[in-house]
């Protein structure tokens, strides 16, 4: 029995083209937000947390309503072509609608000499309300000169970190402060924002159960481990090409803020076009299944006759436990993981003085290193062990984090991203086929559904919750959160009984195949 690594990989590059999206999205729309529309931190955690609203309604939908699609193309293909098509036109809309805002701000958004006369020229943005890193109040006219200012952002425009540090706490609040109020002054370019980008999230939401659940739909439920590994490593790929091309760009450095991404989401599109064309040309879903469906009857692990008729599996009163921990583990470590990643890219500005895009492509180089060594060790010790590991592995890496701040040592910082990435693959890899593995072949797509529902229930109100804290408790307050609710994940994996990869399912030719 052996992972046809080959066909995995074509299949993978529906889920390349979605985590392409989701890292340029999760790592751009709040600064966007917060950047050129002024938004506070809270509140860019609700607009941050409406994609998880939706999905919690539509994934399982339009997971379920894919179960029955009948398709000449299969049952999932359709669904990611549409999807896809109207993501790209949307995405793209975004930073022509975030341009006009920048066209509404003016100079006053740019780190220059107009920029700091433009917030001198508007004293009510420079009131009581900006503070510095310490909590001080203050009134910017009072702190420094128009002079002092314009020299303070030419030094930090070149690189010098004293000079970036004295931005940060000053300047930076008071050019966010004035967009806020260009924004008051004209609110429908926040409006049309929103709208297209509720679009964007609809349309992603019509082919992200779909797709996943094409990997169990292709592959036997033993060899689910493996191919989750390599599915996740082509998401991956996806994350840290728009990473690099975050480097490329310079969506990262304090002095491009406001710069105008129209080039760079075109580029993103183009992106998530090429790897659809590529999916197309060489994934063909009901032949895929059909050869599924064939091996596992070879193999005796075909589950038709636990179906109870009506195309759905009828769980046990243990299995239903251990599903429902599952999704509750899943609810936990999300709410840590995802308060980091929708608000990284503003923390390690402004906390740890460094370009995001560096250090997130630490985690993912680590995770891609990791993905497939994770399959199979899942492989040879069970899912639900490689999954504790990995919940040790992030929440010691988030602890750490913790105490992390400008100046600490570069290689313990990078260590503590490196784990992050490892302890998250081995999370990932794992934990969606523990889901499917209660499923019959027939309502896959309605299992991917639990799955996304419980995730999406925590991305829902962890960016709001921590962005809520940040404001009020400051941003440092972000990876003690982190760590708590992924602690409480561990503790709610332990009781898991079902769902694990079943080594005694073995039979006839199986049992002389010593590679798996």
């Amino acid at each position: 029995m052996k992972l046809n690594y080959k066909r995995t990989i074509c299949v993978g590059f529906a889920f390349f083209l979605i985590c392409a999206f989701w890292q340029a999205y999760d790592n751009i729309i709040p600064k966007i937000l917060t950047d050129k529309f002024g938004m506070a931190q809270g509140w860019s955690g609700v607009v941050m947390a409406l994609d998880n609203v939706l999905a919690l309604f539509m994934l399982p939908i339009f997971g379920a309503l894919s179960d029955k699609c009948k398709s000449r193309f299969g049952k999932r293909t359709p669904y990611i072509v549409i999807g896809t098509i109207i993501a790209v036109a949307a995405f793209v809309g975004l930073s022509f609608i975030d341009n006009a805002q920048l066209a509404k701000i003016g100079d006053a958004a740019e780190m220059s000499e107009a920029g700091v006369h433009a917030v001198y020229a508007e004293p009510g943005i420079a009131s009581a309300s900006l503070k510095t890193h310490e909590g001080e109040e203050y009134v910017l006219s009072e702190k420094y000169s128009e002079a002092q200012m314009t020299e303070i952002a030419k030094s930090a425009a070149q690189g010098d970190k004293d000079a970036s540090a004295e931005w940060d706490s000053y300047f930076v609040p008071a050019r966010q402060a004035y967009a806020a109020k260009t924004t008051a002054q004209n609110r429908m370019i926040l409006v049309l924002f929103m709208a297209v980008l509720l679009v964007t999230l609809v349309s992603m939401s019509i082919f992200r159960s779909p797709a996943v659940a094409l990997m169990p739909d292709v592959t036997i439920k033993p060899l689910r481990s493996k191919a989750n590994a390599v599915i996740n490593l082509m998401g991956t790929f996806g994350g840290i090409l728009v990473l690099a091309l975050g480097i490329v760009f310079g969506t990262g450095k304090t002095q491009k803020a406001m710069m105008n991404y129209i080039l760079f989401f075109t580029v993103i599109a183009a992106v998530m076009v090429l790897a659809l064309v590529i999916f197309l040309l060489t994934v063909k879903e009901p032949r895929f299944v059909r050869e599924m469906e064939e091996e596992s009857k070879r193999y005796g692990i075909d589950d038709a006759e636990e179906d109870d008729g009506s195309g759905s599996r009828k769980l046990t009163k243990g299995e239903l436990a251990s599903l429902l921990l599952i999704l509750a583990s899943v609810v936990l470590w999300f709410f840590g993981y995802n308060a980091v990643t929708s608000k990284y890219s503003v923390y390690a500005g402004k906390v740890l003085n460094l370009d995001y895009n560096t250090t997130l492509i630490i985690a993912q180089a680590a995770a891609i290193i990791s993905y497939l060594p994770v399959g199979f060790i899942s492989s040879k010790i069970g899912r639900k062990k490689t999954i504790l590991a990995g919940v040790i592995m992030l929440a010691i890496a988030f602890g750490v984090a913790s105490f992390l701040r400008e100046g600490s040592p570069a290689m313990l910082m990078n260590a503590m991203f490196a784990l992050a990435g490892v302890g998250w693959a081995t999370i990932n890899v794992n934990s969606f086929p523990m889901v499917v593995e209660l499923a019959k072949g027939g309502n896959i797509g309605k299992y991917t559904g639990y799955y996304y529902t419980a995730s999406m229930a925590a991305q829902v109100l962890t960016p709001i919750l921590s962005g809520f804290l940040m404001d009020s408790l400051g941003l440092k307050i972000l990876f003690p959160y982190a760590t708590a609710f992924v602690i409480l994940a561990f503790v709610t994996m332990l009781f898991v009984k079902h769902g694990d990869n079943k080594p005694e399912m073995k039979k006839g030719l199986e049992a002389l195949d010593v590679d798996d």
